[in-house]
């Protein structure tokens, strides 16, 4: 046995010790079965019991609602309704709850002494459980002197001590609590030694003593004071601590919070007796006093360092969870970090200025979702351009500051304009992220099944039934933080925008640890979908307009002072500037920005005159915007961009722009020309790092539905095939065999790193979207498909693996095979099927190493196949003897794994598209297109 468990096991042995006297530290443990229960026919209680009697009731004259709601957390205890703190009827909410506490004191001493019994056993549990680490066992051995001398400080003044058992509880789970009022719990409870003690030393002991006589009520009086001031700090700690369970008007009755305030009530009223009774008690009682305050220190040291001990338990086994099985999970989870996103959206506006959002800190809809345990759900919607996004920004900002230590922030911004995160699935991985991020114990939920699948289970077709699960079985983990959920722009979730607002509203009800906030535009489809939620509230900005207009001002007060200092304005230019744009701003933060940007770069006595040009309104702004672009002499190139710029799935970089439009001889390599370029598009579109994308969401529905005619002259076809031609253009021109020159075939890809140079920038967007728009621009033209899959297939295979993206490859091709007819291009049909039995066979061996495409996928792959005839020659030379292998595909597009035990049932889905198969192991696995997914039934 290791030499800590030894000294554990003599530390907390059940051997019950003598009584020792009161106030002496104890080494030894007592078991809670050992409780003595006081004899009914007994003498009258003692003075200290009828001191804590009197305190009691003092305490419940002066904070009635307090001692109810305490009495009615003990009364839970009492029922065993929460037996198991793990349990969810432990979260019940306690307004149905009887109070069954006597006001007898006669009777409640009874209920008192089963409560002490019972935080004795939670105390022995806890302190059992949380020794795994050795730091923690000097934790556990002062929690267990604490309870010591609790259960043997007289049983039938048990109501001064149930408190401290409660208080145990919460300091073995430090982390729920705000850190003030941690310490003041390890305070009071390292000093209940000291505080017994003084009824039965300074009262008791002076009794026979005639001078002291007098004084006695008097002291009496204060002693009760204090032990009412304990009680009642006691109480409100036990009540925060249970806050989750309290309804809305419990809620509103307690005034809890100001934790250090109550301490100096204490420490006060401490002061006061020490005063009132150093006239008369004898220098051993003082001595005696003193003694027990010196060991009272060391108590709070040894309780306070829990805190600490248990935070670094919780530490280590939330490092113990971040194995790189995790970290390779949450990285195939990735598909955006929503911080980078947050960050990139602030910056792209401007900044976030705290004195535009703060207003709706104080908004009684806020506050009541904020602070009611019934309200889940906040819901907050405008028009475009009122300041939704920057306005969530802020919330997300103070929820971080605010929020208790363990408590979960997660979030997502939706893009309509990025293809990445428009759509709902994107949106369940980017929140699950986050929430594993912080709480790594939840990296167990995904666990389950991505080790059966890996990286598909969050690309696949069923990728949302499988991350909605997850998601589900997260909200419902007992152990989940108190959680914020906030996802912005519910409209710009352009696919399964209905699945994901059924989601939300089935799940914003689904755990009293989690509170949601949305945001979107004032669409009536959300709104009725929204309707369900019965614990929601909503903000519609348009209701609020003083307080957006002031937040509005402000904006412009900050924006009009750049202005003034880059373009050294006057006086009366800043004052006309900052009027104008007052005057026309409608509460729309959108307006201000693009009117800014637009005098970005003009000097201070032109702006003056041209700011007026610029007309109220959004649209009316974009038609002025557009105007000045058809009138320039770069129209044609700037309408190029901008029909790009609305066709893409997501916003390109410059070298990927370069490769869609015709630019001027010597520009396509010139970062800075390319800039200079996107900025002659007025302030449609925004640079951020290289990636040009529009600057709201407004501006490019202005272009599709007011300027479609403008933009896309041609129609919309027309731009999807120029996306479509040069794509297989700059794909044919850039990709090759070994693009990285890693040499090695055995190269693992996470040995891989991108050179600084990388030369797949210009073709990452075609490796991903080229099939896409082909379907887009409704073209049956196979001559160009065919030649670029016959000379580069296994290049952009290499290709989408080095980005790893093989998963949307097979996607891809499944969807060239259903586009492209057997009878109406042959020779195609059958190369796209081949490729696809391909790419399904070798998928594994290719994801983890791109070279193999050249080595073991080729030589393994059957004689007749048309990938292995067309590629052949690439098989390395080396290999001089090659293996025996079937003639022709067989029958398995690939093996279903995933089951561990006996398969027991399979069927297809009449189209034959699908089948899912069952075992033993109580799971099914689904066969979809490119990959599979594993459910649990």
């Amino acid at each position: 046995m290791a030499p800590w468990k030894e000294q554990f096991k003599a530390k907390f042995g059940r051997k019950k010790p003598p009584t020792p006297p009161l106030g002496e530290a104890r080494s030894t443990s007592i078991t809670p079965h050992a409780l003595t229960i006081p004899d009914p026919t007994a003498p009258p209680p003692s003075s200290p019991e009828q001191l804590w009697n009197q305190a009691y009731d003092q305490a419940k004259t002066a904070d009635s609602s307090t001692v109810e709601t305490y009495e009615k957390i003990l009364s839970a205890r009492l029922s065993q309704k929460d037996a198991d703190p793990t349990n969810s009827s432990h979260s019940a909410d306690l307004a149905s709850q009887q109070n069954t506490i006597e006001s007898d004191p006669g009777k409640r001493w009874k209920q008192m002494c089963q409560l002490v019994q019972d935080g004795l056993h939670r105390t022995e549990k806890d302190t059992n459980v949380k020794q795994g680490i050795q730091d923690g066992i000097q934790a556990a051995m002062a929690v267990k002197e604490v309870v010591d001398r609790a259960i043997q400080a007289a049983p039938e003044a048990a109501l001064a001590w149930v408190g401290v058992c409660f208080a145990l509880e919460i300091l073995m789970n430090p982390l729920t609590q705000a850190s003030s009022n941690r310490q003041g719990i390890a305070y009071v409870v390292s000093r209940m030694d000291w505080y017994w003690n003084l009824s039965s030393l300074l009262l008791d002991e002076n009794m026979n003593e005639a001078h002291s006589q007098g004084l006695r009520g008097e002291l009496e009086k204060i002693i009760t004071q204090l032990y009412a001031k304990l009680l009642l700090y006691q109480m409100k700690s036990i009540c925060y601590y249970h806050r989750g369970r309290l309804s809305v008007f419990m809620w509103d009755l307690l005034k809890l919070g100001n934790w250090d305030g109550e301490l100096s009530d204490i420490q006060a009223a401490e002061a006061a007796v020490q005063s009132d009774s150093a006239q008369y008690n004898t220098v051993s009682i003082r001595n005696r006093l003193g003694s027990i305050a010196e060991t009272a220190k060391s108590q709070n040291a040894k309780l306070d360092s829990i805190s600490s001990a248990i935070r670094e338990q919780t530490k280590q086994r939330e490092r113990m969870h971040k194995t790189s099985a995790d970290n390779k999970c949450l990285d195939d989870l990735c598909s955006t970090d929503p911080r980078h996103d947050k960050a990139r959206i602030e910056e792209t506006k401007g900044g976030l200025l705290k004195d535009s959002y703060r207003w709706i800190l104080q908004h009684p809809d806020f506050q009541c979702w904020r602070n009611d345990p019934q309200s889940r759900l906040l819901w907050v919607k405008a028009d475009p351009g009122k300041g939704k996004t920057m306005l969530l920004c802020g919330i997300i900002n103070e929820l971080k500051e605010s929020m208790a230590q363990t408590g979960l922030l997660t979030y997502f911004f939706c893009q309509a304009t990025d293809s990445r995160i428009n759509n709902a699935t994107a949106v369940l991985r980017g929140l699950v992220y986050l929430l594993v991020d912080q709480q790594p114990s939840l990296m167990s939920h995904i666990r389950k099944k991505y080790d059966h699948r890996g990286k598909s289970l969050f690309e696949d077709a069923n990728a949302w039934v499988a991350l909605s699960d997850i998601f589900t079985n997260i909200l419902q983990d007992p152990n989940l933080h108190n959680t914020y959920l906030i996802i912005d722009a519910l409209d710009e979730c352009v696919t399964d925008l209905p699945k994901l607002l059924d989601f939300i509203v089935k799940k914003s009800s689904a755990s009293p640890r989690v509170k949601w906030i949305i945001s979107s535009r004032n669409w009536p489809s959300i709104e009725r979908d929204l309707e369900a939620v019965t614990q929601n509230a909503e903000l519609r900005l348009e209701l609020n307009e003083k307080s957006v207009s002031a937040a509005v001002a402000t904006y412009i007060q900050s924006k009009v002072e750049e202005l003034a200092k880059r373009n050294r304005y006057s006086n009366n230019t800043l004052d006309a500037v900052q009027r104008y744009l007052s005057l026309n701003a409608n509460g729309t933060f959108l307006w201000v920005a693009l009117v800014c940007q637009e005098l970005f770069n003009i000097s201070g006595w032109r702006a003056k005159q041209m700011v007026t040009a610029f007309p109220p309104g959004l649209d009316a702004l974009y038609k002025r915007m557009l105007g000045q672009i058809r009138d320039s002499s770069d129209a044609k190139l700037c309408t190029s961009i901008l029909a790009i710029a609305s066709a893409v799935y997501r916003p390109v970089t410059l070298d990927e722009l370069a490769s869609f439009v015709d630019l001027p001889d010597g520009v396509s390599g010139d970062s800075e020309a390319l800039s200079e370029i996107i900025a002659l598009c007025g302030s449609f579109l925004t640079l951020r790092e290289r990636t040009v994308s529009f600057v709201h969401q407004s501006a490019k529905d202005f272009l599709l539905k007011e300027a479609c005619h403008d933009i896309f002259p041609s129609g919309t076809n027309d731009i999807h095939y120029t996306i479509f031609s040069r794509s297989l253009q700059v794909m044919s021109k850039t990709l090759r065999r070994d693009v990285y020159r890693l040499s090695a075939p055995g190269i693992s890809i996470d040995q891989v790193k991108p050179p600084d140079l990388d030369p797949l920038a210009v073709a990452r967007y075609s490796c991903l979207f080229w099939a896409d728009h082909l379907l887009d621009c409704m073209t049956k033209d196979s001559g160009p498909v065919y030649s670029f899959l016959c000379q580069s297939f296994l290049y952009w295979l290499e290709a989408l693996s080095l980005m790893k993206s093989l998963s949307d490859g097979i996607i891809m091709i499944r969807k060239l095979e259903n586009w492209f007819q057997a009878d109406e291009s042959p020779d195609l049909y059958v190369f796209i099927h081949d490729a696809k039995r391909f790419a399904l066979y070798n998928r594994s061996i290719i994801e983890q190493a791109p070279l193999q495409l050249y080595c073991s996928a080729l030589i393994f792959a059957p004689e007749r196949s048309i990938v292995r005839r067309q590629f052949e020659r690439y098989i390395p030379t080396w290999i001089q003897r090659k293996p025996k292998v079937q003639v022709d595909w067989n029958a398995a597009l690939q093996t279903l794994e995933g089951h561990s035990s006996a398969v027991t049932s399979v069927s297809f889905s009449p189209d034959g598209k699908q089948v899912v198969s069952g075992s033993h192991d109580h799971t099914n696995l689904l066969e979809d297109l490119s990959a599979t997914v594993l459910s649990n039934h």
